[in-house]
């Protein structure tokens, strides 16, 4: 029959329920799973056969020539039609009253045929499910289709009922009456117009009569829970075709109130042209993948351990002792979310190496600090509010993927109606998430959130000083040319997590960067202000140009002026990263350790003041040192060194001995390897580590005084003409005389005193700089007359220009732009290189 709209009632969608589960009593159905040890495909369950002259064996030789055993072995379906079977022969039994089930004495009668259809993947296969139906055409296209959905309905419940068993008995075991729980019905639907064909089954699992039924797809949905109904919707969205064996799991409300999981699988038939027309599929009574007592016990394990959890991380790490080792995850993190940054508060594992590289490029102190805007699948999730589930091998960031390339669960933090952390679970190898999964997951994330709002109340000292550390303290390190840099920094664990410590890295000018690490007396928030006061402070005497014993001065007087009582350590180094030459500014701070090349290692005798903040007129000598490529240089704090229960000394040739055997081919290891594995700690601790490789190729440089003469810009012109077609830069040669035109330019008529140009010529770019004697930094404008006679200057030098700005140097400032060079004009660039 056809209805008015178009809609065929195919036989496939009357008999499928029937066929597979033999409600009807004319046909078998059966399970065969392998059998311990012996090599058999042993009968799990049989359905139907009542009335009828045969039945099927017992169990099927894996090294024969049956169907069953052939597609157990190949993966493919067999289908067989009378004609076949008779040619094959295949057992059983021809009188099922009057013989032992399962004999194989006999062979199928006539108008019978099969199909055996293989349970599971290639990489673990779990039996066959073997169809038997008395009709000589029992399996068109449409059949074949609905049975093997039923079949991957089947073994994803052998999966889940195997999981169980195994979890409780600790050995295999027969599926016994578990096939009923896979009961389910079949449909057919027509995407165009929206009518359905259900079989009774599925009308039952729905509650819904079937005089009552109209038809309608809306109808069906209408009982759906509504935050399932998108994932329904998406299976025929263009370029949603599902994939083979993928299963959805949905809710729906029955009219008595009772809420209830359907699995449902399905395949979209498309027409001629490639447009999708119809969809088959299977669904099925989920009821079996509901939370186990296992499941229920975890989340009150969960709950009893957030109930004594009064610390943040007390809080982490109770969800991580609770839920990694029962689901079998190999990465979990937790971490807080403020404002747009996430701030971790336990890793497991703890090593950097462990996580991403963007996650260890963020590693500043104990756990890294990363903003969700690096990771945009992740803020879209928090702003959801919803856990997020992603299969092996999902298209995800980075940053993401590397956590779970097996499987990876995002749990958004709910409490008080915002999302206030977020936990991640990521599994290695494969993982394939059940319903029953996502709802524990869900009800711990609930828990966890709520856990974590009390935490912060009960712990707000906690709260401060963490906030107020990371504040103060740099949150990326910059690149240098010729060396890598690792810093590390980690709170006290007694008293108040907050303290002086801090580290500093500054690049300056001609090839020069500045290592500072110090430390305020005392273990409070007043010493970590006074901390990120005297960095700032150093920073920009450092930046303005001043020698390493002058920062340190400055510096000095800076802390006496100060209305504080408090005094500060400080080490400075001044590395000229060319020349490998390092200037040292001790300030009663610690000596700082070598390792050399050939891994030797050493306390370094540097000269050395009184700390900051004691004496006016104290005087920092200078010590400088020569370092070879391949040199490692650690400045630490005292609270790396010595404790109650270690002396300093002790601890500067523990530090040694970790330096001289630790890799120093990654700096950000060698740093961890100097922290150890104390987790209990009297002092904060703050280590940097820079790791001295020596420049590839030495940039070149030239220095011109440009005398302040009517025509000063044309001699700075020809001065750089002829300095650039002597280092063999011709491309960019007018680029280069315009950036120099317009700097020059605006220097003498802007400023008083001298002005100098200097260029520099590095491995990829040309640096053009021109010093004068006003701090008062150039101002581009935002719009320019075109009618008037000047002010396009520094928007010529920064639309020509790979980059500009401007420094401040002592008594004046520095306006430089950088060009890039093409690669036939670079230092060490290969004959024949291709412009990138």
């Amino acid at each position: 029959m056809a209805y008015d709209d178009g809609f065929p009632c195919t036989e496939a969608v009357q008999a499928v329920t029937a066929r597979v589960l033999g409600s009807s009593g004319a046909e078998l159905t059966a399970v065969y799973v392998p059998a311990e040890g012996d090599g058999d495909l042993q009968l799990a369950e049989m359905v139907g056969g009542s009335g009828v002259p045969y039945t099927l064996p017992t169990s099927y030789p894996l090294s024969g020539n049956s169907p069953v055993a052939a597609a157990f072995r190949t993966g493919l379906p067999q289908w067989l039609s009378p004609a076949e079977l008779a040619a094959q022969g295949v057992p059983g039994s021809a009188d099922s009253a009057g013989a032992e089930p399962g004999n194989g004495t006999g062979t199928m009668p006539a108008a019978v045929s099969l199909g055996v259809l293989p349970l599971g993947g290639d990489a673990k296969r779990l039996g066959c499910l073997v169809v038997v139906e008395q009709a000589p055409d029992a399996f068109d296209a449409d059949r074949r289709h609905l049975l093997e959905l039923h079949a991957d309905q089947v073994a994803a419940g052998l999966e889940a009922i195997e999981a169980r068993v195994l979890a409780r008995t600790e050995r295999r075991s027969l599926l016994g009456p578990g096939l009923d729980t896979l009961r389910g019905g079949a449909f057919t639907l027509v995407l165009h117009t929206g009518r359905i064909e259900a079989d009774t089954q599925v009308l039952e699992l729905f509650g819904i009569r079937a005089a009552e039924f109209d038809r309608h797809v809306e109808t069906l949905l209408e009982r759906t829970v509504p935050d399932d109904v998108p994932a329904l919707m998406s299976i025929v969205e263009p370029g949603e075709v599902p994939v083979a064996g993928q299963q959805l799991s949905f809710r729906i409300r029955r009219p008595n109130g009772e809420l209830r999981w359907l699995t449902l699988r399905c395949r979209v038939l498309t027409g001629a042209d490639g447009v999708p027309e119809r969809m088959l599929g299977v669904v099925a009574d989920a009821s079996y993948l509901r939370p186990s007592a296992d499941e229920v016990s975890i989340v009150q394990r969960l709950s009893a351990a957030l109930a004594g959890a009064t610390t943040l991380r007390d809080v982490s790490r109770a969800v991580i002792a609770t839920l990694r080792a029962p689901l079998a995850a190999s990465r979990m993190a937790v971490a807080e979310l403020e404002a747009d940054r996430l701030v971790v508060t336990v890793l497991d594992p703890p090593e950097p190496e462990s996580w991403p590289a963007s996650w260890q490029s963020e590693w500043r102190s104990e756990w890294p600090d990363a903003s969700c805007h690096a990771l945009p699948t992740l803020e879209s999730v928090l702003r959801g509010g919803h856990v997020a589930l992603w299969p092996p091998g999902a298209a995800l960031e980075p940053g993401l993927a590397g956590i779970g390339p097996g499987g990876l669960a995002v749990l958004p933090l709910p409490a008080e109606g915002r999302i206030v952390g977020v936990c991640l679970i990521g599994w290695e190898a494969e993982h394939r998430f059940g319903p029953e999964e996502r709802s524990l997951l869900t009800a711990t994330a609930g828990l966890v959130g709520q856990a974590l709002v009390r935490a912060h109340a009960l712990d707000a000292g906690h709260e401060l000083a963490t906030m107020l550390q990371r504040s103060l303290l740099p949150r990326k390190l910059p690149e240098l040319a010729g060396a890598v840099a690792a810093v590390r920094y980690l709170p006290a664990t007694m008293g108040l997590e907050v303290g002086g410590d801090w580290y500093d890295v500054i690049p300056l000018s001609a090839g020069h960067v500045a290592l500072v690490i110090g430390d305020v007396e005392g273990h409070s928030a007043g010493a970590a202000t006074i901390m990120g006061q005297m960095r700032t402070a150093i920073r920009a005497y450092a930046v303005e140009g001043h020698p390493p014993d002058v920062v340190i001065s400055h510096a000095n007087r800076l802390l006496l002026g100060m209305e504080t009582d408090l005094f500060a350590t400080c080490c400075y180094v001044d590395l000229d990263m060319e020349e490998g030459i390092a200037w040292f500014v001790r300030a009663g701070h610690l000596p700082p350790l070598l390792r050399y090349p050939d891994g030797s290692t050493e306390a370094m005798t540097v000269e050395g003041g009184p700390p900051l903040g004691v004496a006016e007129e104290a005087e920092y000598p200078l010590t400088e040192v020569g370092l070879a490529p391949g040199t490692v240089l650690v400045l630490l704090t005292d609270g790396l060194a010595e404790s109650s229960t270690l002396t300093l000394e002790d601890g500067i040739r523990r530090l040694r001995e970790a330096l001289g055997a630790a890799d120093p081919a990654d700096a950000g290891r060698l740093a961890d390897d100097l922290l150890g594995g104390s987790k209990r700690r009297d002092d904060d601790v703050a280590v940097l580590i820079l790791r001295y490789d020596g420049m590839r190729v030495r940039p070149t440089r030239a220095r011109w005084a440009v005398w302040r003469l009517p025509d000063a810009v044309m001699h700075a012109r020809r001065f750089t003409g002829r300095t650039l077609r002597s280092w063999g830069v011709t491309q960019e040669l007018d680029v280069a005389l315009l950036v120099v035109s317009e700097l020059v330019t605006n220097a003498i008529a802007h400023t008083q005193g001298e002005v100098q140009l200097d260029l520099t010529l590095t491995a990829d770019r040309l640096r053009i700089a021109v010093n004068d004697t006003s701090p008062r930094a150039p101002v581009k404008p935002a719009s320019v007359n075109w009618e008037s006679t000047g002010g396009r200057g520094l928007l010529l030098v920064s639309a020509m220009s790979l980059s500009w700005g401007s420094v401040p140097l002592s008594g004046g400032k520095q306006v430089w732009s950088e060009i890039s060079l093409q690669a036939e004009e670079r230092i060490g660039a290969v004959e024949g290189e291709e412009v990138p």
